[in-house]
């Protein structure tokens, strides 16, 4: 019991935690009201934990902090104060804890190496930075050494060794030759990590003399490159060469031939190896084979599979890299080399660290004085980290008490705080891997109510939409709101309003007669203030003449109606579209104020047309269709396409125009529109012919502008209403002399299809557009924004160039330039690209999920720092998923729904969530390579929400004056049943309603009978459940009570009564009408769609026994009977018991009662000793008297009074029979109200069964009323019996 109680105290305690949590105030984002309370220091930014600078520059330590009054700054080095005053290559800025080491003027950047950290302090509190650790970049030189020449038999491995210096941070590697080409790199030929370059088996072509490693280090943007190394491949037919001129004829000689080996691993060496990676890391595993031929490299992760999404093979699979590693990823990885000849392994054990990560930071905390409320720091780790609390950066257990603080591990709790309690509190997490150090203050505040939206707002809806009138405010303690509507108006309560918690009054449904002044009123113990706002309530708009179904000849009219009617003080405008687009551009189209015209129709204004209806607070649209069809036949007038022009003539040839004539076909009945022009391409597309220009039907020579280098052909097609002509004969050939480009590539982008290269494409000139022969491209690159010169190569007539080996995401200045065999085009200009984009390396923070209501919910989040991006930023995507429902507490599979948030928003709505369930989500940022780590799990819970109507309302048993009700309950409740509601009245023959009366009904209840209704009357119900939040949709029935009470006709089956244990349940039933009947039992699971079990009762029973039920399952039962007309009882429900282990004990085998039970039969043996040398002795005694008036004194050997014993008692002994007895005192069984009931059958209404349906003990009475027998009190007590009555 203490047990239980310790734990209902903890829970108690935590309840009472959550609720102080909830009742901390929030301060809104208000600047003037920010501005004006007092606020503890926030550090705001600061520099990263680890900083590494460039030893050149000057050193910018950054520390920013806001709070009210603004705070000061201290700095400590090396755990000491940092006098900067004392330092003159030190200053700090203004309003400002940044401080800036001026090296550039002779300071020295290894002086100021050591670890800082910054103190933001004001009369509130103070907060502290993380320790910032400080070392200047190194880019040492490669150390000389000499390097001799390596040389290699053709197929045997090599390693060229890069050992680069050792640098801060490590130098990015990578080799290249003397012309500063990257070396080409294969399966056969790759880097490891480590810089080195391996062979797997050395080739001829392999012989070069410049193979160079470069050491890039970024951030002094230096390169060091060590000595050129030689390798020289000797081949077998070369070596036996240079042995024969060495040796006589008769010496043996000879060189094996190139051999093929198995796979040896070049690293890492031995069996197995081990690594360590931190939790959130890239973990990076290197296997490299030497052998021949060339081994192919496959990874496997020993008892489980690789993780999917985070697994990537690079260096042509010798590398298996692994993104984002958690505690899940640790195991044995084994890289297998093989080729034909065999395999060789590795297996690479590998252990996940975490350093520390949040589970929990402390969040600020603002508190009204006497309140309570609690900060609450947890985090992980592996090992788990130890939590330290700090108090205005001074450990607590040395700062100043506070009576109103107390530490618990990992949570402060205040209770009772006062304007002193104000302080900023550090909480820090550490193990070996790393640290955490978060800084959230507490302040109290008392302020009086302030209302923040400004006076006299006006808000404008439209009749029977919603309005949301604000009342922001803030105050502490935190004000109590109230509305009222009018100067002396009452109020506001009841249904048809809403009221927010940020203040904001909801009216659900506005009416005209909503339109007024409302005031909004904040008060606290502090003071009282108000604020007036105004609602208009307007007319919605309508079209009350829409457009119709029109079918129109062509060239006839066609006309289309949109009459409005709108509120007077709104202005509308109207547009109209075609197929949802806009009205074509043409004369024909005529827009009235109220109408369309569209004149001459033709068949391309087939399609609907929309009437759309705008206003500042709503719209409308109508739409019709315009069905255009073809006029009747006119067979005097025959139309046709033109003949096609002929007689084509070029004249007037110039470097760039020449003027062509034609003569024009027959017309065919309908006038010529215009000619169009086209032109074909001999000597770079012959037989594609071009668009070149088009002149009206009343024009036969046109001047036509040419590109150098074409060899032009012409033609010319006429067209009329009708159609176009047949192409006319092309003209004669003209070649153009050629000329430099007159333009340059267009559409020129750079984007990077890896994180280390640059794409540039651009759309290539077309064929007459090189303007002469000998068509490339000039392309050009530099780094935007560093001090680069422009890098430019020559390209083929192609449209792409790759530029490898640079940084991730990193904008450069791009220029593609034509040129050909007669020279260069314009100068081009300038577009700005980025090299290749990476995954984004962080995950969004501080996500917090505000929940509006049961199915919306706001979630927020910090953006990440742009740099970790690592690419375009695309947007966020949020995942949320339902982990369960809160009113049935059933899991089910996990859906997990995906939105996404364009562009660098920080919230986003996550709609159509399910009332009562609890979710999780997590924040991922998306840039164009894909998504970056999820941020940590958050789970949040919707509120309760009002349920749907009843799953059924049936009414059943009509009589003169009640009907019974029968009811399911909601399929979605959405919360917790309050209550049910039920509302009826009568109906009369006229169809009208009467009297409406309610009742609330338990929600533990399904059925009710009415009673005292009026006889022969129709009602109608109308039944819905509440919850907390309010009433759901309602369902209706009808039904009529009857005009006579009529005798039931047989047969009927009815009171069907159940007795369920774990696995079976005992069914019993009353049955009136013909004998022998045939019955059976039906059966299945409450709630459920499946069909009926059916079970055949043995016999004209009126009981049956239902084996193999489910434990802890609600049931649907009925009963019928065969051959009569298929009828069948109304359902009864009932629930199995739990499946748990029984606590019964079979009494008769206990040890106490088996002594219990010897005692009282030796009491009654020397009882009845007593009685028989008493009776021996023939004296006249009060059992003797009986024994002379009865002749056989065994059948009463009871009294009839109270079944004492006759020889002891006494006239004083005659008491009231005991509540116990099972015979009544007038010596009858008493028949209950059923005529043929199994109560007649057992001991009383306590009568069981066995689990096979026998009864437990035997028959105590009989059917019929007939006087006790004596004997019948003095039954033997069984031991059953005995136990059912112990129970």
């Amino acid at each position: 019991m203490m047990k239980k109680k310790s734990v209902s105290a903890r829970k108690a305690s935590l309840v009472l935690f959550l609720c102080q949590m909830i009742s901390a105030l929030d301060v809104p984002l208000d600047s003037k009201l920010l501005e004006e309370l007092s606020q503890p220091p926030t550090i705001t930014q600061q520099s990263p934990k680890d900083y590494i600078v460039d030893p050149r520059e000057n050193i910018v330590i950054q520390c920013e902090a806001k709070g009210k009054p603004p705070p000061s700054f201290s700095w400590t080095r090396n755990g000491t104060h940092f006098d900067i005053d004392k330092d003159a290559q030190v200053t700090m800025k203004p309003n400002s804890g940044t401080l800036v080491v001026n090296i550039m003027n002779g300071g020295k950047a290894e002086a100021y190496e050591g670890v800082y950290q910054c103190t933001a302090r004001n009369e509130r509190g103070a907060a502290v930075s993380n320790n910032i650790v400080i070392r200047p970049s190194r880019s040492p030189l490669w150390t000389k050494e000499k390097l001799e020449p390596n040389h290699v038999r053709e197929g045997d491995s090599l390693v060229l060794h890069c050992r680069p210096p050792v640098g801060l941070p490590p130098p990015i590697i990578f080799w290249m030759d003397n012309a500063f080409q990257r070396l080409p790199q294969s399966e056969r030929v790759s880097q490891g990590l480590n810089g080195d370059l391996y062979f797997s088996n050395v080739q001829p072509e392999d012989t070069r003399e410049d193979y160079i490693c470069y050491a890039r280090f970024n951030h002094t943007q230096t390169i060091q490159q060590k000595q050129p190394i030689s390798v020289k491949v000797f081949s077998m037919d070369s070596l036996n060469d240079t042995i024969a001129a060495n040796l006589s004829d008769t010496d043996i000689f000879g060189a094996k031939p190139v051999t093929e080996r198995q796979p040896v691993l070049l690293t890492p060496t031995g069996s197995t190896s081990t690594k360590v990676e931190l939790r959130g890391n890239v973990l990076l595993l290197e296997c490299i084979a030497a052998g021949l031929p060339t081994p192919v490299i496959r990874w496997i992760k020993e008892g489980g599979e690789l993780p999917a999404n985070r697994t990537f093979f690079e260096n042509f699979k010798k590398t298996l890299k692994i993104i984002d590693v958690s505690e899940a990823d640790s195991g044995n990885y084994k890289c297998i080399a093989r080729n034909r000849l065999g395999s060789a392994h590795h297996v690479i054990s590998v252990t996940v660290k975490a350093a520390p990560y949040w589970i929990t930071a402390p969040r600020n905390l603002v508190l009204s004085p006497g309140e309570d409320g609690t900060l609450i720091c947890r985090a992980n780790g592996n090992p788990k980290p130890n939590i330290s609390w700090l108090a205005n950066g001074v450990p607590i257990a040395i700062a100043p008490e506070d009576p109103s603080r107390k530490v618990d591990g990992d949570t402060i709790i205040f209770s009772h705080v006062q304007e002193r309690s104000s302080a900023v509190y550090q909480c820090n997490a550490s193990n070996e891997y790393g640290y955490l150090l978060a800084n959230a203050f507490v302040n109290v505040l008392a302020e009086p109510p302030r209302i923040l939206t400004p006076a006299n707002k006006l808000y404008q809806v439209i009749a029977d939409s919603p309005a949301l009138l604000d009342c922001a405010y803030f105050g502490s303690p935190k004000p109590e709101i109230e509305w009222f509507k009018g100067v002396k108006g009452s109020i506001l309560r009841g249904n048809e309003y809403v009221f927010h918690d940020n203040g904001t009054l909801e009216i659900p449904v506005a009416q005209k007669d909503s339109t007024g002044t409302y005031t909004c009123v904040a008060r606290n113990e502090l003071g009282k203030i108000q604020n007036e706002v105004h609602l208009e309530v307007k007319d919605p708009t309508m079209i009350i003449k829409q457009p119709e179904y029109k079918v129109i000849q062509r060239y006839g009219q066609a006309s289309f109606e949109c009459v409005i009617k709108h509120d007077s003080t709104l202005l509308p405008t109207i547009i109209w579209l075609k197929d949802n687009a806009e009205l074509p551009d043409d004369e024909r189209f005529l827009v009235g104020k109220d109408n369309l015209t569209i004149m001459n129709v033709t068949d391309k204004d087939d399609g609907t047309y929309t009437c759309i209806v705008n206003t500042t607070l709503d719209s409308v649209s109508a739409s019709a269709v315009l069905t255009v069809v073809a006029a009747p036949p006119t067979p005097a007038i025959i139309y046709a396409r033109p003949n096609p022009p002929f007689d084509l003539e070029l004249t007037g040839q110039l470097e760039r125009s020449v003027e062509l004539s034609w003569i024009p076909g027959d017309e065919n009945n309908s006038p010529i529109t215009n000619f169009v022009i086209e032109y074909e391409d001999g000597l770079h597309e012959p037989g594609v012919w071009h668009y070149q220009t088009e002149v009206p039907g009343t024009q036969t020579t046109v001047q036509l502008k040419l590109s150098p280098y074409v060899n032009y052909s012409f033609r010319v097609i006429a067209v009329n209403e009708i159609g176009r002509s047949p192409p006319s004969e092309p003209s004669e050939q003209y070649l153009t002399k050629s000329a430099n480009p007159d333009e340059n590539p267009s559409n020129v982008q750079g984007i990077g299809s890896e994180p280390d290269n640059l794409v540039i494409t651009w759309e290539s000139l077309k064929g007459f557009q090189s303007n002469g022969p000998g068509l490339q491209y000039k392309v050009s690159w530099r780094q935007k924004d560093v001090d680069d010169e422009w890098t430019s190569v020559i390209v083929a007539n192609v449209s792409k160039y790759i530029v490898s080996g640079t940084p991730t995401f990193v904008p450069y200045e791009i220029k593609v330039q034509a040129l050909n065999d007669l020279g260069y085009a314009p100068e081009p200009s300038e577009v700005i690209g980025h090299s290749g984009e990476d995954l984004p390396m962080v995950a969004p923070g501080n996500v917090q999920v505000h929940v509006i209501n049961s199915t919306l919910a706001k979630v927020h989040w910090d953006t990440v720092p742009l740099k970790t991006v690592r690419g375009h930023l695309q947007g966020y995507k949020v995942y949320y998923w339902k982990v369960q429902s809160l009113s049935r507490r059933s899991r089910r599979h996990v859906e997990k729904k995906i939105l996404t948030f364009r562009g660098n928003k920080t919230f986003g709505m996550l709609p159509g969530l399910e009332p009562y369930s609890s979710y999780k989500l997590n924040v991922r940022v998306v840039n164009g390579k894909g998504e970056g780590p999820a941020s940590p799990d958050k789970v949040f819970k919707t509120p309760e929400g009002v349920p749907s109507s009843p799953s059924f309302l049936r009414i059943t048993n009509p009589t003169l004056d009640s009907l019974t009700l029968e009811w399911g309950s909601p399929t979605h409740p959405n919360g917790v049943l309050t209550s049910y509601i039920l509302k009826f009245q009568p109906i009369n023959n006229t169809h009208e309603l009467g009297p409406l009366v309610e009742i609330r009904i338990p929600a533990n209840e399904s059925s009710l009978i009415l009673k005292n209704l009026n006889y022969s009357t129709r009602y109608k119900f109308y039944f819905n459940a509440q919850t907390s939040v309010g009433s759901g949709s309602q369902i209706t029935e009808e039904a009529i009570t009857i005009m006579d009470e009529v005798q039931p006709l047989y047969p009927r089956i009815r009171n069907v009564t159940t007795a369920a244990a774990e696995t079976y349940a005992n069914i019993s039933w009353e049955y009136e009408g013909p004998d022998h009947a045939n019955f059976y039992v039906e059966y299945g699971v409450a709630g459920s769609k499946e069909d009926w079990k059916k079970e055949i009762v043995n016999g004209s029973r009126s009981f049956f026994v239902l084996k193999g039920l489910t434990p802890g399952t609600a049931y649907k039962v009925r009963v019928g009977a065969e051959g009569l007309s298929g009828f069948r009882s109304s359902e009864d429900v009932f629930e199995t018991g739990p499946a748990m282990a029984s606590r019964q004990v079979d009494i008769a085998t206990q040890g106490w009662f088996i002594g219990l039970m010897c005692a009282v039969a030796l009491l009654i043996l020397i009882l009845l000793i007593v009685c028989f040398i008493r009776r021996n002795k023939g004296g006249k005694y009060p059992v003797k008297e009986k024994e002379d008036a009865h002749a056989d004194p065994e059948i009463q050997p009871m009294k009839e009074d109270d079944g004492t014993f006759g020889e002891y008692s006494d006239a004083e002994d005659h008491k009231p029979l005991k509540k116990g007895s099972r015979t009544p005192s007038d010596r009858t069984v008493k028949k209950e109200d059923s005529d043929d009931s199994l109560v007649d059958y057992g001991e009383g209404v306590n009568g069981q069964f066995n689990e096979d349906g026998s009864f437990i003990g035997q028959y105590s009475g009989k059917k019929e009323k007939e006087p006790a027998e004596g004997n019948e009190s003095s039954e033997a007590p069984s031991p059953v019996n005995a136990m059912n009555s112990f129970v």
